[in-house]
């Protein structure tokens, strides 16, 4: 697998919570291996209600979080490159 900017995979249940997350490399395994077995289990998540600094924050030292909901249904994954580059517009509409 591999896409432009999408280079994980969520895994839901039935009910859209988030179980885990499959990145590239578990994905280059054996086809038959269920996922379960190579997923990053009980990702670190955020809230959706987050600021934009803590969102900042928060991504220092990773490249992506997953965003979920208090009863931990997925939303959805915040990257660091949007969140800086938001910053970098935000400070330019600042200072304009």
């Amino acid at each position: 697998m591999r896409a432009t900017r999408w280079d994980l995979c969520a895994v839901l249940n039935q009910e859209q919570v988030l179980l885990g997350l499959l990145h590239p490399d578990a994905l280059r395994g054996e086809a038959s291996t269920p996922a379960e077995h190579v997923m990053q289990s009980a990702p670190t998540t955020i809230r959706p209600h987050l600021t934009l600094d803590e969102l900042g924050t928060r991504l220092k030292k990773r490249d992506h979080l997953a965003v979920t909901t208090a009863d931990g249904r997925f939303l959805g994954v915040v990257l660091r490159s949007d969140v800086e580059r938001k910053m970098i517009e935000r400070e330019h509409f600042v200072k304009n």
